[in-house]
C-alpha cells in the first residue's frame, strides 16, 4: 500500500505543531487544485433548485453522512422561499430498517422511490465514489431524471464519472480527512454565497444574518 501525503507528513514533521502547520499547508495545496467552476454549477443547480420548488436531497456514509446533515443545516434557513433540502442519513430508524430487511446498498434508494421527482436533485457525498449505495442513488435518481451532483475525492470513481455535476478534490487514495475537510469548505462556500445573494435579493426587512 502506498503512503498517503498525510503519512509521509508525519514522518517528516512528528512535532505536534510543525505537523500542523504542515497539515494546514497541504490542505491548501488541495484546496487550490479544486475547479471552482465545478461548485459555481453546483450552486446555479440549487438555485435552479429553488426557483422552481423543487427537492435537493443529500446522502453519504460515515464522515459524507455528517456533511450531508451539516448541508441540510446550512441550506434551510432562509426566510423567504426556503430551498426544500433533505438529508437521507439522518432517520437511524428507517436507515436500519432498511439495512435489516432489505440490504444497506438500499438504503437511499429505498427514501428516494416515494419522494424523488424530475428536476430534484440527488447530491450524493462520497470520498471513493465507488460506494454502492451512493452508486445507487445516483442510477435510480437518474432513472427518474433528476440532477445529480458528486462530491468526491481521490480519482472520483464511478459517481464522479456519472453525475451532472462533479466537484472533485484531488489528492491522494486514502487521504479521507482533507477530502472530508475539503467537502466542509465547499458546504460553507455555497451557503455563504446563496446567504448573501438571497439575502440581498430579500431586501434589508428580510436580511436576518447575523441573528
Amino acid at each position: 500500500m502506498s503512503v498517503t501525503n498525510v503519512q509521509r507528513l508525519y514522518e517528516e514533521r512528528p512535532g505536534a505543531a510543525d505537523f500542523v502547520s504542515g497539515y494546514f499547508e497541504y490542505i491548501a495545496q488541495i484546496l487550490a487544485r479544486v475547479d471552482p467552476n465545478t461548485v459555481a454549477a453546483f450552486i446555479h443547480q440549487l438555485e435552479h433548485a429553488r426557483t422552481n420548488g423543487a427537492t435537493v436531497f443529500f446522502c453519504g456514509n460515515g464522515g459524507s453522512a455528517a456533511t450531508s446533515s451539516h448541508f441540510q443545516n446550512d441550506l434551510t434557513r432562509w426566510r423567504t422561499k426556503p430551498l426544500r433540502v433533505v438529508s437521507l442519513t439522518d432517520n437511524v430508524a428507517v436507515i436500519t430498517a432498511l439495512a435489516n430487511d432489505y440490504s444497506y446498498e438500499q438504503i437511499f434508494v429505498m427514501q428516494l422511490e416515494p419522494l424523488l421527482a424530475p428536476d430534484d436533485v440527488v447530491v450524493v457525498i462520497s470520498a471513493s465514489g465507488n460506494s454502492p449505495n451512493v452508486v445507487k442513488a445516483v442510477e435510480f435518481a437518474r432513472s427518474r431524471k433528476a440532477v445529480t451532483i458528486a462530491l468526491t475525492g481521490f480519482d472520483g470513481g464511478q459517481v464522479g464519472a456519472a453525475c451532472d455535476v462533479h466537484v472533485n478534490i484531488p489528492c491522494l487514495v486514502g487521504e479521507y480527512g482533507p477530502v472530508e475537510d475539503l467537502h466542509m469548505v465547499v458546504d460553507h462556500v455555497v451557503m455563504s454565497y446563496l446567504w448573501e445573494k438571497w439575502s440581498v435579493e430579500a431586501g434589508p426587512q428580510m436580511d436576518t444574518r447575523g441573528q
